[in-house]
């Protein structure tokens, strides 16, 4: 369970959407969290790629490896 504060601005533009679609505030909510979710996983797994890219072939190597 999770329990969010909202500014009010926000707060009506979500509930005039739901309105609007006939969703419930949960549903937006939820699908804006599990969409920004899925980004900042994206991002951090990127992050860590580069942090540590494991070996860097030169092109040479990488033609070899790949039987080019």
């Amino acid at each position: 369970m999770l329990a969010i504060r909202l500014d009010q601005e926000v707060e009506s533009r979500l509930e005039q959407l739901a309105k609007r679609t006939g969703r419930t505030k949960t549903f937006y909510a939820r699908e804006a969290i599990l969409e920004h979710l899925e980004d900042l996983e994206d991002y951090y797994l990127a992050v860590e790629a580069i942090q540590s890219p494991g070996k860097i072939y030169t092109a040479a190597e990488a033609k070899r490896e790949l039987g080019l």
